[in-house]
Protein backbone atom coordinates (compact mmCIF):
# COMPACT_ATOMS: atom_id res chain seq x y z
CA UNK A 1 0.00 0.00 0.00
CA UNK A 2 3.07 2.28 -0.19
CA UNK A 3 2.42 5.57 -1.97
CA UNK A 4 4.47 7.69 -4.30
CA UNK A 5 5.68 11.10 -3.18
CA UNK A 6 3.90 13.84 -5.14
CA UNK A 7 4.01 17.50 -4.13
CA UNK A 8 3.04 17.95 -0.52
CA UNK A 9 -0.24 19.74 -1.28
CA UNK A 10 -1.53 16.58 -2.99
CA UNK A 11 -0.07 14.03 -0.58
CA UNK A 12 -2.72 14.43 2.10
CA UNK A 13 -5.48 14.04 -0.49
CA UNK A 14 -3.81 10.88 -1.76
CA UNK A 15 -3.67 9.43 1.75
CA UNK A 16 -7.30 10.36 2.35
CA UNK A 17 -8.26 8.63 -0.91
CA UNK A 18 -6.33 5.48 0.05
CA UNK A 19 -7.90 5.30 3.51
CA UNK A 20 -11.36 5.93 2.05
CA UNK A 21 -10.77 3.11 -0.42
CA UNK A 22 -9.93 0.74 2.43
CA UNK A 23 -13.34 1.58 3.91
CA UNK A 24 -15.50 1.55 0.78
CA UNK A 25 -13.93 -1.68 -0.49
CA UNK A 26 -14.83 -3.45 2.74
CA UNK A 27 -11.20 -4.04 3.71
CA UNK A 28 -12.02 -2.07 6.86
CA UNK A 29 -15.69 -2.90 7.57
CA UNK A 30 -18.01 -0.78 9.66
CA UNK A 31 -17.29 -1.36 13.34
CA UNK A 32 -13.68 -2.38 12.82
CA UNK A 33 -10.67 -0.59 14.29
CA UNK A 34 -8.27 0.70 11.65
CA UNK A 35 -4.48 0.24 11.97
CA UNK A 36 -2.73 2.47 14.47
CA UNK A 37 -1.05 5.68 13.40
CA UNK A 38 2.48 4.15 13.47
CA UNK A 39 1.22 1.20 11.42
CA UNK A 40 -0.32 3.52 8.82
CA UNK A 41 2.89 5.55 8.66
CA UNK A 42 4.83 2.37 7.91
CA UNK A 43 2.29 1.02 5.40
CA UNK A 44 1.87 4.28 3.50
CA UNK A 45 5.42 5.54 3.71
CA UNK A 46 4.39 9.06 4.67
CA UNK A 47 4.95 11.31 7.67
CA UNK A 48 2.96 10.94 10.88
CA UNK A 49 1.42 14.40 10.47
CA UNK A 50 0.10 13.49 7.02
CA UNK A 51 -1.57 10.34 8.36
CA UNK A 52 -3.01 12.27 11.30
CA UNK A 53 -4.42 14.93 8.98
CA UNK A 54 -6.03 12.32 6.74
CA UNK A 55 -7.60 10.44 9.65
CA UNK A 56 -8.97 13.67 11.11
CA UNK A 57 -10.44 14.62 7.74
CA UNK A 58 -12.26 11.29 7.45
CA UNK A 59 -13.43 11.61 11.05
CA UNK A 60 -14.79 15.09 10.26
CA UNK A 61 -16.60 13.63 7.24
CA UNK A 62 -18.20 10.97 9.44
CA UNK A 63 -16.44 7.84 8.17
CA UNK A 64 -14.17 7.39 11.20
CA UNK A 65 -14.62 7.82 14.94
CA UNK A 66 -11.48 8.65 16.94
CA UNK A 67 -11.86 7.20 20.45
CA UNK A 68 -9.17 8.34 22.85
CA UNK A 69 -7.46 5.42 24.54
CA UNK A 70 -9.17 2.87 22.30
CA UNK A 71 -8.32 3.62 18.68
CA UNK A 72 -10.02 4.82 15.52
CA UNK A 73 -13.06 2.95 14.23
CA UNK A 74 -15.01 2.83 10.97
CA UNK A 75 -18.56 4.09 11.52
CA UNK A 76 -19.79 4.68 7.93
CA UNK A 77 -18.95 3.70 4.38
CA UNK A 78 -19.48 7.06 2.68
CA UNK A 79 -19.60 10.74 3.56
CA UNK A 80 -23.38 10.80 3.15
CA UNK A 81 -23.73 7.69 5.31
CA UNK A 82 -21.57 9.43 7.91
CA UNK A 83 -23.82 12.47 7.86
CA UNK A 84 -26.89 10.26 8.21
CA UNK A 85 -25.28 8.37 11.07
CA UNK A 86 -24.45 11.55 13.00
CA UNK A 87 -27.75 13.25 12.24
CA UNK A 88 -30.01 10.39 13.29
CA UNK A 89 -27.93 8.38 15.77
CA UNK A 90 -30.13 9.50 18.68
CA UNK A 91 -33.43 9.37 16.81
CA UNK A 92 -36.52 7.81 18.38
CA UNK A 93 -36.42 4.06 17.58
CA UNK A 94 -40.06 4.20 16.48
CA UNK A 95 -39.18 6.84 13.92
CA UNK A 96 -36.39 4.64 12.59
CA UNK A 97 -38.85 1.74 12.40
CA UNK A 98 -41.33 3.91 10.51
CA UNK A 99 -38.61 4.92 8.05
CA UNK A 100 -37.55 1.31 7.53
CA UNK A 101 -41.16 0.23 7.06
CA UNK A 102 -41.81 2.93 4.48
CA UNK A 103 -38.67 2.33 2.43
CA UNK A 104 -38.63 -1.46 2.62
CA UNK A 105 -42.33 -1.97 1.87
CA UNK A 106 -42.13 0.27 -1.19
CA UNK A 107 -39.00 -1.52 -2.36
CA UNK A 108 -40.53 -4.96 -1.79
CA UNK A 109 -43.58 -4.04 -3.86
CA UNK A 110 -41.35 -2.88 -6.72
CA UNK A 111 -39.16 -5.96 -6.34
CA UNK A 112 -42.21 -8.20 -6.82
CA UNK A 113 -42.84 -6.42 -10.13
CA UNK A 114 -39.28 -6.11 -11.41
CA UNK A 115 -37.19 -8.95 -9.91
CA UNK A 116 -35.04 -11.00 -12.23
CA UNK A 117 -33.96 -14.60 -11.93
CA UNK A 118 -30.60 -13.35 -10.76
CA UNK A 119 -32.31 -11.32 -8.02
CA UNK A 120 -34.23 -14.38 -6.86
CA UNK A 121 -31.10 -16.52 -6.70
CA UNK A 122 -29.40 -13.78 -4.69
CA UNK A 123 -32.31 -13.52 -2.28
CA UNK A 124 -32.42 -17.30 -1.81
CA UNK A 125 -28.69 -17.35 -1.08
CA UNK A 126 -28.81 -14.44 1.35
CA UNK A 127 -31.90 -15.82 3.09
CA UNK A 128 -30.03 -19.09 3.68
CA UNK A 129 -26.99 -17.16 4.93
CA UNK A 130 -29.24 -15.19 7.28
CA UNK A 131 -30.60 -18.42 8.76
CA UNK A 132 -27.11 -19.86 9.12
CA UNK A 133 -26.01 -16.71 10.94
CA UNK A 134 -28.98 -17.00 13.28
CA UNK A 135 -28.21 -20.66 13.98
CA UNK A 136 -24.60 -19.74 14.77
CA UNK A 137 -25.80 -17.71 17.74
CA UNK A 138 -23.33 -14.91 16.95
CA UNK A 139 -25.29 -11.66 17.15
CA UNK A 140 -22.92 -9.56 15.05
CA UNK A 141 -22.87 -12.15 12.26
CA UNK A 142 -26.66 -12.13 12.22
CA UNK A 143 -26.82 -8.33 12.11
CA UNK A 144 -24.52 -8.30 9.08
CA UNK A 145 -26.43 -11.09 7.30
CA UNK A 146 -29.83 -9.56 8.00
CA UNK A 147 -28.73 -6.11 6.80
CA UNK A 148 -27.27 -7.60 3.61
CA UNK A 149 -30.50 -9.49 2.93
CA UNK A 150 -32.68 -6.40 3.31
CA UNK A 151 -30.39 -4.37 1.08
CA UNK A 152 -30.72 -7.08 -1.58
CA UNK A 153 -34.52 -6.82 -1.36
CA UNK A 154 -34.27 -3.08 -1.93
CA UNK A 155 -31.79 -3.59 -4.78
CA UNK A 156 -34.27 -5.97 -6.45
CA UNK A 157 -36.58 -2.97 -6.88
CA UNK A 158 -34.17 -1.79 -9.59
CA UNK A 159 -34.68 1.78 -8.41
CA UNK A 160 -31.16 3.19 -8.15
CA UNK A 161 -32.20 6.23 -6.10
CA UNK A 162 -34.09 4.14 -3.55
CA UNK A 163 -31.24 1.62 -3.36
CA UNK A 164 -28.63 4.36 -2.94
CA UNK A 165 -30.60 6.09 -0.21
CA UNK A 166 -31.14 2.83 1.66
CA UNK A 167 -27.45 1.94 1.37
CA UNK A 168 -26.47 5.33 2.82
CA UNK A 169 -28.83 4.68 5.74
CA UNK A 170 -27.43 1.17 6.16
CA UNK A 171 -25.00 1.98 8.96
CA UNK A 172 -27.77 3.63 10.95
CA UNK A 173 -30.05 0.63 10.31
CA UNK A 174 -27.36 -1.77 11.49
CA UNK A 175 -26.85 0.22 14.67
CA UNK A 176 -30.56 0.09 15.34
CA UNK A 177 -30.72 -3.65 14.68
CA UNK A 178 -27.60 -4.25 16.77
CA UNK A 179 -29.18 -2.47 19.74
CA UNK A 180 -32.42 -4.37 19.24
CA UNK A 181 -30.81 -7.81 18.98
CA UNK A 182 -28.46 -7.28 21.92
CA UNK A 183 -25.73 -9.75 22.74
CA UNK A 184 -27.93 -12.84 22.68
CA UNK A 185 -30.10 -14.27 19.90
CA UNK A 186 -33.28 -15.57 21.49
CA UNK A 187 -35.53 -18.15 19.78
CA UNK A 188 -38.67 -16.13 20.47
CA UNK A 189 -37.19 -13.21 18.52
CA UNK A 190 -36.60 -15.12 15.30
CA UNK A 191 -38.45 -13.75 12.25
CA UNK A 192 -38.79 -15.94 9.18
CA UNK A 193 -38.37 -13.91 5.98
CA UNK A 194 -39.27 -16.79 3.64
CA UNK A 195 -42.79 -15.37 3.06
CA UNK A 196 -41.25 -12.13 1.81
CA UNK A 197 -39.02 -13.92 -0.69
CA UNK A 198 -41.93 -16.14 -1.72
CA UNK A 199 -44.14 -13.13 -2.40
CA UNK A 200 -41.43 -11.44 -4.46
CA UNK A 201 -40.95 -14.65 -6.45
CA UNK A 202 -44.72 -14.92 -7.04
CA UNK A 203 -44.99 -11.30 -8.15
CA UNK A 204 -47.38 -10.60 -5.27
CA UNK A 205 -46.65 -6.95 -4.54
CA UNK A 206 -49.32 -6.55 -1.85
CA UNK A 207 -48.04 -9.45 0.26
CA UNK A 208 -44.41 -8.50 -0.28
CA UNK A 209 -45.10 -4.92 0.84
CA UNK A 210 -47.11 -6.07 3.85
CA UNK A 211 -44.43 -8.50 4.99
CA UNK A 212 -41.63 -5.96 4.64
CA UNK A 213 -43.64 -3.23 6.36
CA UNK A 214 -44.26 -5.31 9.46
CA UNK A 215 -40.76 -6.51 10.37
CA UNK A 216 -39.44 -3.25 11.90
CA UNK A 217 -42.44 -2.97 14.23
CA UNK A 218 -42.10 -6.59 15.30
CA UNK A 219 -38.58 -5.64 16.44
CA UNK A 220 -39.97 -2.76 18.46
CA UNK A 221 -42.38 -5.03 20.34
CA UNK A 222 -39.53 -7.13 21.71
CA UNK A 223 -38.51 -6.70 25.36
CA UNK A 224 -35.33 -4.66 25.65
CA UNK A 225 -32.14 -6.76 25.87
CA UNK A 226 -31.47 -5.39 29.35
CA UNK A 227 -34.99 -6.09 30.48
CA UNK A 228 -34.89 -9.80 29.74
Amino acid sequence: MALSSPRRSALSDQVIAELRNQITSGEWPVGSRIPTEPELVEQLGVARNTVREAVRALAHNGLLDIRQGSGTYVVATSELAGVMHRRFADADPRHIAELRSTLESSAARLAAERRTERDLKQLDSLLARREEAWDSGVAEAFVAADATFHLAVVAASHNEVLTGLYADLGDLMRDWLRDDVGQELRPEHHMDHARLVGAIRAGDGDTAASEAAGYPFMCLRRPSPAGG
